[in-house]
């Protein structure tokens, strides 16, 4: 495609995206939920859900199939079943107190920006969450995932023209298209972007003019205060740093110990296939094949994403364990002289040690002012005081409490996070959600007024408390 004209190619596919949706505005409740409902059956069928895995593998060189699959039925079950009845469509909501009420509309013709960590399950989840609010999708993979993007997207088509509804509903980009180029059109043609991608695409998708959500950094910091038993906190963590081989940006990057348990925490994750790295010669070669420009900027060496423990320590030149699969690293601190302190997509943590909890969320803190601000964090304790300080505390929408953070973050069947391939950060990751993004955030409302009695006091006094005046007046 030496020719190729990004402008143009993206608005053939909004084109046919804006009359498949218009088609769309008429649907009924019972036509988007037929469409979500099959779409989850046929994509999720065990055939399925190991091709698509065992495709991205192979594809992106990243992660791991077997936990691939897990996701799949993890993330598609579990946000079908928060969407399956659910209203969607006309009135969806009535206070006959106040005489208001709320009519759902569909947005129009969503833009869903994808990233290659998670390529087997966004592009399935996405589509059902535009397919629920009658909403039309065009879906921009990250070029690692671009041929299985198509083979998921045509499945995906083929299901909603079996049903009779229009197949452009969902759309993507050819792999010839997969540029940046096509992304940005995409984010400037469309009516709504729902970004999931590194801090650059995020911040691209909020400037770009359209409305959109996207997800910020994550660097997710857990606490370990030795209150928890520690063969249990151990299986808890590794479990989730080598899910996927850390595809998610859920994982615990760093771990911060209290002093008084910190030598038994170390045996138990080395008991539990984790190896904390030896002397500063391990630490500075794990460091050089991470971030090898540093300290000159903190850029992640991609040939270490997401691969293995064991994968990652051959790159580095050091010998591990054979079934090593979590690397530790102690660090003192968080900042591109103290990479240890951030984001590392990969099965390495960070360790750090505390004196108590008011030092641990300092040092946690520190972590989030460098990378991470908004994402999450998480705790081991059994002390509900504990949990309230870190939650009163921690500029994080999500706190997670004796539970593997990547399991948990993007909801789960253990845990009431709404499930999402979208975290909202709040304003301090740059976003405009603090919540996980569903598809009730692809919905537009109108709202309707009726007279009511009126309900203006007859005088201040009557709902200004008498202490106050007398404070005021005093």
């Amino acid at each position: 495609m030496a020719d190729f004209n990004a402008k143009e190619y993206v608005a053939g596919l909004v084109e046919k995206a804006r009359a498949a949706q218009a088609v769309a505005e008429n649907f009924t409740q019972e036509d988007c939920d037929l469409m979500t409902a099959a779409v989850t059956y046929e994509m999720t069928k065990p055939e399925n859900i190991k091709m698509f895995a065992e495709m991205l593998v192979e594809e992106s060189g990243m992660g791991i199939a077997a936990d691939k699959q897990a996701k799949i039925i993890g993330k598609v079950w579990g946000s079908y079943l928060q969407m399956k009845d659910k209203k969607t469509v006309g009135l969806v909501e009535e206070n006959k107190e106040t005489g208001m009420q709320a009519y759902a509309k569909p947005m129009g013709v969503v833009a869903g920006i994808m990233p290659v960590t998670n390529g087997e399950a966004t592009p399935i989840v996405k589509s059902n969450m535009a397919l629920k609010t009658r909403n039309a999708i065009i879906l921009a993979p990250h070029p690692k995932c671009s041929k299985l993007n198509l083979f998921v997207v045509d499945k995906i088509r083929a299901v909603i023209d079996k049903l009779g509804y229009p197949m452009d509903l969902v759309q993507t980009c050819e792999p010839e298209a997969v540029k940046l180029s096509t992304s940005q059109e995409l984010m400037k043609q469309c009516d709504f972007i729902l970004a999931t991608g590194g801090e650059a695409l995020v911040e691209t998708a909020y400037s770009s003019g359209t409305p959109a959500i996207g997800v910020g950094v994550g660097n997710c910091v857990s606490i370990v205060t030795g209150k928890t038993p520690m063969s249990q906190v151990a299986e808890l963590i590794t479990r989730s740093k080598k899910f996927d081989n850390a595809t998610s940006c859920s994982t615990e990057n760093n771990i911060i110990v209290f002093e008084s348990c910190y030598d038994e925490f170390i045996k138990e994750m080395e008991a539990h296939g984790a190896y904390m790295v030896k002397g500063d010669e391990e630490k500075m070669k794990l460091q050089k094949a991470m971030w090898p420009n540093t300290p000159n900027d903190n850029v992640l060496n991609r040939a270490i994403v997401a691969q293995s423990a064991e994968k990652i320590a051959e790159i580095a030149g050091f010998d591990v364990p054979e079934g090593t699969c979590v690397l530790m690293a102690p660090e003192e601190g968080a900042s591109i002289e103290h990479p240890f302190g951030g984001e590392k997509l990969s099965p390495v943590s960070g360790i750090q040690k505390a004196k108590d909890l008011d030092d641990a969320i300092a040092k946690l803190m520190a972590c989030l002012d460098y990378q991470g601000k908004g994402h999450s964090c998480g705790i081991h304790t059994d002390d509900p005081a504990d949990v309230e300080k870190l939650a009163m505390i921690a500029p994080v929408t999500k706190c997670v409490v004796n539970q593997p953070q990547c399991l948990v973050n993007s909801g789960g069947w253990t845990c009431g996070f709404p499930v999402s391939m979208t975290l909202g950060c709040g304003t301090w990751g740059g976003n405009s959600l603090s919540h996980n993004a569903t598809f009730a955030d692809l919905l537009n409302y109108t709202y309707v007024s009726r007279e009511i009695p009126n309900w203006k006091p007859e005088k201040v006094e009557d709902f200004i408390d008498a202490s106050v005046i007398a404070k005021v007046d005093a």
